[in-house]
């Protein structure tokens, strides 16, 4: 590990089997309690702030730290759900740590893009006007304010990071892999997800919204709690089979 890895100050609610959820860009853990306390019943949620790191940004360190919150709250084994930014990390960690990893679910995440098509999806403008809500706005002004340096670091990363040696060792690994996507999302490709999904020989799921419930864009996790978690329990996941209690 890095020689200034920390456990990081996370949101830790529930009880059974661990999950960890990993933010998307400039969002905040916080941003996410109101999904993880739909799933408080039947798991213990674990969401660090991946962007607030002791010392520079970087993937490796993120890393550490992400293995060393892990450590300081004794969980051995846990599965993993990243949204956007925050899969990227956690197809990195799922590769760095496999026989600790139960399953990964991905959702509207960072997939088999990068560079130039990545940046040309997520910072075209229109898509980031029709996506923004009071709650994303409020977390990444709040992220730019408190990390600018981190957050654009970070960012650097996720556009110049080939995700292609990574699935490979997923795959290797064999731990299973489901990826959700907003049906309008407005940021990332939906072709880009199912290309990710083939990649992962993982299942690919659009979300379905019940009739009239409106568009759901790139921020569902959170926009759309309850019907993220809905998603959730429709995969079968292992962290969500049994109530706690």
């Amino acid at each position: 590990m890095t020689t200034d890895a920390q456990p990081l100050d996370s949101i830790d609610i529930g009880a059974g089997p661990a999950i960890m959820l990993l933010h998307g860009f400039g969002m905040h853990p916080s941003t996410y309690r109101p999904m993880a306390e739909l799933l408080a019943d039947r798991a213990r949620v674990v969401i660090p702030p991946i962007f607030a790191l002791p010392g520079r940004w970087s993937a490796e360190h993120a890393l550490d730290c992400l293995e060393a919150t892990l450590d300081h709250l004794e969980i051995e084994r846990v599965s993993l759900i990243g949204h956007s930014f925050g899969g990227g990390l956690e197809l990195d960690l799922a590769c760095r740590a496999p026989d600790r990893v139960v399953e990964c679910v991905f959702s509207d995440t960072l997939g088999m893009h990068h560079e130039l098509s990545l940046a040309l999806e997520a910072v075209h403008p229109i898509g980031i006007v029709r996506m923004a809500s009071v709650a994303a706005v409020r977390a990444i002004v709040g992220s730019f304010l408190t990390h600018p340096v981190q957050l654009a670091t970070a960012g650097w990363w996720g556009f110049r990071t080939d995700r292609a040696q990574a699935i490979e060792t997923i795959l290797t690994e064999g731990i299973p892999c489901h990826v959700l996507w907003a049906n309008r999302d407005s940021i990332l490709s939906r072709d880009d997800g199912r290309d990710f999904a083939a990649a992962l020989h993982a299942d690919f799921t659009m979300v379905q919204a019940p009739e009239g419930y409106g568009p759901v864009d790139h921020d569902w996790m959170f926009d759309d709690p309850e019907l993220f978690a809905e998603h959730l329990t429709a995969l079968g996941l292992q962290a969500l089979a049994t109530p706690v209690g």
